[in-house]
Formats: C-alpha cells, structure tokens, sequence
C-alpha cells in the first residue's frame, strides 16, 4: 500500500541527500524505491538516501543508515554526516552538541559549530586489507591494482587513492571503473583522484561506488589526507578543494580523522513509496 513520507533535501558541497526521519521505524524502503526516489528526471534526485533510526545504545542518540543511489547500503559518509547533524539538530529531534551516532561500521561523533558548520570525528583509518575488503598478501605503502598504483584504506568504508599531476582534466570514470571491478576488491570502492597543490592544500576529485561521480565525498577527502601523510606529502592539516566546495581535514599521524565543513539546508516536502 502506497505511503505518503516527508524528505528534506540537503547537500554537503554539492554532494546531495535525501533525509528521513525513521525514528519511529514505520518505514522502509525497497532497493527499486531507492533507485526511483535518486532519479534526477522522475524521483527527488540525490546521490544518497540517509535515514534517522532511533538507537537501543543508551550511550548513542541515534543510528544512521545511508543507501547509495543505486540502493545498495553503504557504512559511512562524511558529507552525510554533517547534514545528518544539522537535520537532526534543527528538526527537535535532540539537543545535544557533539551528538553520538552510530553508522554500520563505526560510531562517530558530531560537533556542529556556531557557524553551523559541522566537524566530524570520522574515526582512525583502517589499512588492513580485511576491512576494505582487499585480496592482497600483506599491507604495503601503495598497491599496483590494475596497472595503477594507489593507496587504500577503510575509513568505515573502502578508498582508493591515486595521486594525479591535473586532476581537472583526467577521465576519471574510465579509470575508476577499471579499479572498481578489479578482483582485488571484490567489494569495490570509491575512487578518489588527488593533485596535491602544496602540504596543506589538494585538489580532488572522487567517483563512488553506486553514485559514479559527486560534487565532494567527505570520506574521500578524508582517505587522500591520510594517504598523503602517510606518503609524507601533506601535513596534518589541510584544505581539500572538490569539485563543490571546499572541506578542512585533521589528521594526526595514527590517530582519528576530523572532517569540517558545511551543511546545507534545501527544501522540505513529500513523497509516495
């Protein structure tokens, strides 16, 4: 039976959402709805679906479940994040500041600024080939995955990250897809294109698994700073230009990561699943 729901649409540097409050946990969503809803010409349009579900954790305020355009789930998104907390925050649903949530592979935590920007504690990276999932012998610096060499790590979710000398002017999809179906990922994983401008300054460019390519990828830009540091090219902090704006990222050596950014608010409305 059709159900009338409300959406607020929202973006985080271009990289665009669809958010429903499920705290009340009476709906759900089909693969095909997913994939009708991100249709640009005949549903809302997004690049990912994220869903406010209420927590059992009495030491978690709320889960966080993302689908990717295609409807497949995803276990993290940094752009996402930041407009989940704005959502969150300006729809009654808590008051809390940082507010504790938990995504499908990690709990992070969530500081919204007086300037309504928000930073995220997206965890430590991950490089053991388990958690990506990567088919490989043993950790190495950089890997040589078919034909190009890269670093990948899980930041809650799977990257790869190739340093580029012009990152403006790369086909990137053609690219991005090879790696993507490589055996060595038999998850897959986002693909990002880093050109580094200086030690604290990159350009990047990302195509994810089941969006193609976005405007920005919070995780994204997370994973090429981790990268870059570990390759000894960047220092700890550093501004990450995508293609929709601009996102600041901390990361100490072997420690957690922060991403900073805004969150912005679209329209609300609603919709029949």
């Amino acid at each position: 039976m059709p159900m009338m729901i409300n959406f607020t649409k929202m973006h985080g540097l271009g990289n665009d959402f669809m958010v429903v409050d499920n705290t009340s946990g009476d709906i759900s969503f089909s693969v095909e709805q997913i994939a009708h809803l991100s249709d640009r010409h005949f549903g809302v349009g997004f690049d990912q679906l994220l869903v406010v579900e209420s927590s059992t954790s009495p030491e978690v305020d709320f889960r966080y479940i993302i689908y990717n355009a295609d409807g497949s789930e995803v276990a993290q998104c940094g752009n996402g994040a930041r407009c989940f907390a704005r959502f969150v925050r300006e729809k009654g649903l808590t008051q809390r500041n940082p507010i504790v949530v938990e995504t499908h592979s990690s709990v992070i935590s969530l500081q919204i600024n007086t300037d309504n920007t928000v930073r995220v504690d997206m965890g430590r990276p991950s490089f053991e080939p388990d958690s990506i999932p990567l088919v490989v012998s043993e950790v190495q610096p950089t890997y040589n995955i078919e034909g190009f060499e890269m670093g990948i790590l899980s930041m809650g979710n799977p990257h790869c990250v190739l340093l580029v000398e012009e990152v403006s002017t790369l086909d990137i999809a053609n690219i991005a897809l090879k790696v993507q179906n490589s055996s060595a990922l038999p998850s897959q994983a986002n693909i990002g294109f880093m050109q580094i401008v200086n030690r604290n300054e990159i350009k990047l460019r990302v195509y994810e698994r089941g969006s193609g390519e976005t405007l920005a990828c919070g995780s994204g830009a997370c994973a090429a700073v981790v990268h870059g540091v570990k390759q000894g090219l960047l220092d700890e902090r550093v501004c990450v230009h995508l293609t929709g704006g601009d996102a600041s990222i901390e990361y100490l050596n072997n420690d957690s990561v922060f991403l900073s950014g805004p969150a912005t608010f679209v329209f609300d409305a609603q919709v029949e699943i």
